[in-house]
Order: C-alpha cells, then sequence, then structure tokens
C-alpha cells in the first residue's frame, strides 16, 4: 500500500495504521483514499487481530482531501461521478466513502488518535472509529462546505449516531472549526489525553483483554441495535448473546476471572 499509509501489526494483535504524509499534514491523495481501503481489507484476514489504532505521523491526524485531487476532479467531472462516486457492482460504498467504511465494518474495536487538526477527509475516517480519542488542542472541521460541497465519505452512516440533527446541520453548513473540548461536548471525541497515541494503546491493550467474540458482539449490537425497532433490537442482543454464551471464549473470561489470571482465547 505504499508509503503513504504505514501498518504495523503487534505480537498482541493491536495494529497501527498511520497516514504517513507529514510534510502535507496528511493531506489525502487518491493513492491514500486506495491504500486506507486496502490496509482495512489486509487487516480484516488476520485472524489474530484485536485491535485498530488510527493515527496521523508528524503529530497531525490529518488535514483533509489534498488541494491537488480536487484541481483533478474538476478537469473531469463526468469521469469522477463515474469512476469514483458509483459504487462497484454488488457493493454499497465507493471509493470515497470504501477508506472510512471499511473500518467501520471490521469486527474489531478501532481507535482513532486524534492529534492537531482532523479536517474533512481526516474527521470522516476518525468518525468511522469506534472511539476518538484527542489532545486538548487538537481542532476538527466538516470543511466540506468551504468548497461547496457536503461531506460524503460514509458520514451519513457515522455522525447521526453521536449528536443531534441540528448540531450535525451547524456543523456541515458551516465548515467551522471547533475546538477539542467543544468537541466532546458536542460528542464528537470520546475523550481527551495529552498524548493520544498512548491513551489509544492503553486503551486497545485493555480491550484485548477482553473476549473477541464479546468485542465483535457489541461491536455489532450497538451498530445494529441503536437504529433497530424495539423488538428487532431486543431479538438481536438475545440473537447475539446466544451465539457466544457457553463458548469457549466465553468460559475462558469465567475461567480467567475467577483464578486472577490473564484469559488465554482462541
Amino acid at each position: 500500500m505504499g508509503d503513504v499509509v504505514r501498518v504495523t501489526l503487534g505480537e498482541d494483535g493491536v495494529a497501527e495504521v498511520c497516514l504517513n504524509r507529514p510534510e502535507r499534514k496528511n493531506a489525502w491523495t487518491m493513492e491514500m483514499f486506495d491504500a486506507l481501503a486496502g490496509a482495512a481489507e489486509g487487516l480484516s484476514r488476520e485472524r489474530g487481530l484485536r485491535a485498530v489504532i488510527l493515527c496521523g505521523a508528524g503529530g497531525c491526524f490529518s488535514s483533509g482531501l489534498d488541494l491537488s485531487v480536487l484541481q483533478g476532479f474538476a478537469a473531469d467531472i463526468e469521469g469522477l461521478k463515474r469512476e469514483i462516486l458509483t459504487p462497484p457492482e454488488g457493493e454499497a460504498a465507493n471509493r470515497f466513502q470504501k477508506p472510512c467504511t471499511a473500518w467501520a465494518a471490521l469486527p474489531v474495536p478501532v481507535i482513532a488518535a486524534v492529534e492537531g487538526v482532523a479536517y474533512g477527509a481526516g474527521l470522516q475516517l476518525a468518525l468511522a472509529a469506534d472511539f476518538r480519542i484527542a489532545a486538548p488542542d487538537a481542532r476538527l472541521s466538516v470543511m466540506e462546505a468551504k468548497w461547496g460541497l457536503i461531506p460524503d465519505m460514509g458520514i451519513s452512516q457515522f455522525l447521526p449516531r453521536l449528536m443531534r440533527a441540528d448540531q450535525a446541520k451547524d456543523l456541515i453548513m458551516s465548515a467551522r472549526v471547533v475546538g477539542a473540548e467543544e468537541a466532546l461536548a458536542l460528542g464528537l471525541v470520546t475523550r481527551l489525553a495529552a498524548d493520544p497515541v498512548a491513551a489509544a494503546r492503553e486503551m486497545a491493550a485493555e480491550l484485548a483483554l477482553r473476549s473477541p467474540d464479546a468485542l465483535t458482539a457489541a461491536k455489532r449490537l450497538v451498530e445494529a441495535g441503536w437504529v433497530l425497532p424495539t423488538g428487532e433490537g431486543l431479538a438481536l442482543e438475545a440473537r447475539l448473546q446466544a451465539d457466544i454464551l457457553g463458548g469457549a471464549n466465553q468460559i475462558e473470561a469465567v475461567m480467567a476471572a475467577m483464578a486472577g489470571r490473564a484469559p488465554r482465547y482462541r
């Protein structure tokens, strides 16, 4: 996936996916779009994967779309609509959306460590994570309105779960920049930390102590159950519980807790 996205997978099953264009504040090129989607696809095949951390090199998460990409689009609007905005046959997400939606589709927890800025595409990537840990001086913005556009990288799937519709419209229509404290109050970030990457690593290590079956089911429960009617939501949680109850990893969680030792999951 080249140098623009760096992927490392530790022995503990925690992967770090780092946007790696620090000289451009990790602005997105089309190469980065494809590299991020490819990274998610590759990690989805790692059987020992326990968690993923998304971060940016050089102390900055991402300043959003590189202006050269916008300039390239202007030369061929119809080609853009045909090749970029139209999803491949049989798929829901297009080439713009997949670098974000692919992380939400992973069955393991995904943590975004937000330093510096998360603008436009960068913020939409962070929103695709299950958790966002931001530095106290981080700045965030749904930037697309500045260019006469709407955010179109999966934000319709992520933002409604985090904030009220009027708050979302404010951010999307105004393109204003919010500080970390306001982002926390709005629900854009999970919590603040002086060193978001270190905090994300600590969180990932803690989550790795839980049954992978329970974490996968928990992620699905919230992602699907939050928008289901009452009866369907109750049925979903009962079905997910039935799938893990009495399984090897659930029994191991109980045995390890009773013995006061670290669990050894399959």
